[in-house]
């Protein structure tokens, strides 16, 4: 299944590598159509051939997802560590600073998992938005079927005949567990998790790892369906398996990027050092002096080029 999945991706990428090409051939052409595949499938490899790509391209793959919830780490980890909170729209519209037609929806599910679907207008951190953020969209199709699930078991369905007709595990649920379900909150963990299991047998896209949820379910008799996703959201190692974010207690460190933040601020600030060490009227000139030796330099280039003599230059100057 992985093979097939393989296969499917790289010419999804091949395809895209063509249109894109063809749309802008005349740019393309000058570059090199060789080095216009190479650089392609460079980029696709690090990762960076997300940024600034329609929804419809980040969320194609596997690859894409992963890669679009690493770069948004990339981009605005320092909001983390800056210990700065943030509304739905605030994130929102970080998001789409990397993806201009990144839908709200998305961004408000993820609060949800955040909020428990109260106050959404709430402020949130970066760790905790952004491994809510990672569940939801990299496994956004299995998460609707899930809640599928759920929706049904509260009403009192049956799991064996509208959720997963080839389960035999599944018992149906008594009008006894209907009430309690009524009054208390969520759904039996263990009916909830041989439900999944079913699904997991049946669904063609991603999905966390079995033993993973059922880790999560075994802990609570009932759950809730936000609060299982909650549960997803920090289990390190359904975050380990996505492989685009670190652990929560590397989330805010990244020694490449400090590095070169701090090589950034050094260039920044060697600049108004060397201004402010002259005296007021001192700033205004280095400018002037420079445009006299440039000019200077000038006449001498033309001196030379030129047949004329250096003496019509010497009177000039003085």
């Amino acid at each position: 299944m992985s093979c097939v999945a393989a296969e499917t991706d790289a010419l999804f990428y091949l395809s895209d590598a063509v249109t894109q090409l063809l749309e802008h051939r005349e740019e393309y052409i000058q570059f090199g159509i060789v080095r216009y595949f190479a650089e392609y499938f460079t980029s696709v490899k690090n990762g960076n051939h997300v940024l600034f790509r329609e929804f419809s391209y980040i969320k194609a793959t596997p690859h894409n997802r992963a890669s679009f919830i690493h770069i948004f780490w990339k981009c605005f980890r320092q909001i983390g560590k800056n210990g700065d909170l943030l509304t739905v729209l605030e994130y929102s519209s970080l998001l789409q600073l990397l993806c201009p037609d990144f839908p709200a929806d998305m961004v408000q599910n993820t609060a949800r998992i955040v909020l428990m679907d109260d106050a959404l207008d709430c402020l949130m951190s970066l760790s905790d938005f952004i491994y809510s953020f990672q569940i939801q969209f990299y496994y956004e199709e299995f998460l609707e079927s899930v809640l599928v699930i759920y929706e049904d078991l509260l009403e009192g369905k049956n799991p064996n005949t509208v959720i997963v007709p080839t389960s035999s595990s599944a018992e149906p649920l008594s009008s006894t567990a209907s009430e309690e379900t009524d009054t208390q909150e969520g759904v039996d963990s263990s009916i909830f998790v041989k439900c999944i299991e079913g699904l997991c047998e049946r669904f063609k896209h991603r999905h966390p790892s079995i033993l993973a949820m059922k880790e999560v379910l075994e802990n609570n008799p009932r759950v809730s369906y936000y609060s299982f996703l909650m549960a997803l959201a920090k289990h390190e190692g359904i975050s380990q398996d996505i492989g685009a974010l670190p652990n929560r207690s590397d989330l805010l460190v990244d020694p490449e990027m400090d590095q070169e933040l701090e090589r950034l601020v050094a260039q920044v600030a060697i600049s108004p050092t060397s201004n402010s060490s002259s005296s007021a009227p001192g700033l205004k000139e280095p400018p002037r002096k420079a445009s006299p030796r440039k000019s200077l330099h000038q006449r001498r280039r033309i001196e030379m080029e030129s047949d004329g003599s250096t003496e019509e230059t010497d009177s000039s100057e003085n």
